[in-house]
């Protein structure tokens, strides 16, 4: 940016800090603002640190001795499968704000992902995990395209992007809801009027009233008279580990089922040669699981019951949150592709992971490669279970 429009931006932050509505100067005047640096600036807004930023110490996954052994690339992800054993957690915060204006797109071109924004009082632009304020949001409030926002006078908002995606779902924003439950603000948090079935289940499941929900057409942007915003980290097992808990789980009885999470419906990320690995997954004990062609309560109970989890790399590995703590994670996984995220995840739980290398095939983007493994690698990690150690 050059030095003018530096200087300009200061003076419509200035302007707009001093009382001229963001809208007057075509929202350039807004400070990016984290939860906390908001809360300090917003008058009348509260701040409430749940839980402090700390530092988890986690096993390294079964076969590997040492975390430099581990991939050191963040890639997408912000950290790297070798910052998982010794995994900074970000705060736990809970912010009442004053007037605020919540608004999103989707994006046909990301998968119809979803985007959402916050501005909160005179000019701060929200910056938490998955929201954030985007250029084409400027876009959007300074065009025509948006109708009147829906007036709410009092809401929760906890939704991030893609929240839409089954495994952001399960372990990005249920633990929120069971946190806002627990602190006892589980009342008018936003939520669509459109929702997977899959969703409205886990709310079932988890005893989540229909009472506590305002529910909001995304058809219309809102603008809330006093929101309250969550910050939190995706894999704290502080938020994770209260799935669990709301299933009560650690009275579950010893898990004996052997379980592979077949992706034979997926249209990505396809394992190829499956019939060889099938036969080392006989040879082990292990059922075939198509998780799509269960319900969400069907597969709760399945995972309650289940000791070893085996799979691809894919959205189906996070029904480990419904699993006693113990379970053995088995995840067949591109090495020069290192997503942390299951792995973080079952740390999290109280889970072992272990690795299976496969090889990428094809020259789509490496999320929607397919995966090819050698059975014998297969077979070598599944032989190894009995043996390993606590």
């Amino acid at each position: 940016m050059s030095p003018l429009r530096r200087a300009i931006r200061a003076g419509l932050r200035c302007a707009v800090g001093a009382g001229l509505p963001a809208r007057a100067v075509g929202w350039r005047g807004l400070r990016d603002r984290s939860l906390a640096e908001a809360a300090a600036a917003l008058p009348g807004a509260r701040l409430e640190e749940v839980h402090p930023p700390r530092v988890h110490a986690n096993p390294l996954p079964r076969g590997v001795g040492s975390a430099s052994e581990l991939p050191a690339d963040a890639g997408w992800w912000g950290y790297a499968m070798a910052d998982v054993p010794a995994r900074a957690a970000e705060a736990t915060q809970v912010a009442e704000l004053g007037p605020a204006e919540i608004l999103w797109y989707r994006d046909p071109e990301q998968n119809d992902d979803f985007f959402p924004a916050i501005v909160a009082g005179r000019g701060s632009k929200l910056r938490m995990r998955e929201v954030r304020f985007r250029p084409r949001h400027e876009r959007l409030l300074m065009g025509n395209g948006l109708p009147a926002p829906r007036e709410v006078p009092e809401a929760v908002w906890f939704l991030e992007r893609v929240w839409h995606n089954h495994s952001h779902w399960l372990a990005a924003h249920l633990p929120k809801l069971l946190l806002l439950r627990g602190l006892g603000r589980l009342k008018n948090v936003l939520l669509p009027a459109r929702m997977p079935p899959a969703h409205e289940a886990s709310l079932r499941l988890l005893g989540l009233p229909e009472s506590a929900f305002l529910r909001f057409d995304e058809d219309r942007p809102l603008r809330v008279g006093r929101l309250t915003a969550l910050s939190t980290d995706r894999f704290a097992p502080e938020l994770v580990g209260l799935i669990p808990r709301a299933l009560a789980l650690a009275d579950a009885p010893a898990p004996t089922r052997r379980v592979w999470v077949s992706r034979e419906r997926a249209t990505r990320r396809r394992l190829l040669g499956v019939a060889a690995l099938h036969r080392v997954l006989d040879d082990h004990g292990f059922e075939r699981v198509v998780f799509e062609e269960l319900d969400l309560p069907a597969q709760a109970a399945l995972m309650r019951e289940t000791g070893v989890l085996a799979g691809p790399h894919g959205a189906g590995l996070t029904n480990m949150l419904f699993a006693p703590r113990g379970l053995e994670v088995v995840e067949l996984a591109d090495p020069g592709f290192p997503n942390p995220n299951f792995y973080a995840l079952g740390a999290a739980l109280g889970h072992r992971h272990r690795f299976v290398p496969a090889r990428p095939v094809g020259d789509r983007p490496p999320v929607e490669q397919d995966l090819a493994v050698e059975p014998g690698a297969l077979a070598a990690a599944l032989a190894t279970l009995e043996e390993a150690p606590a």
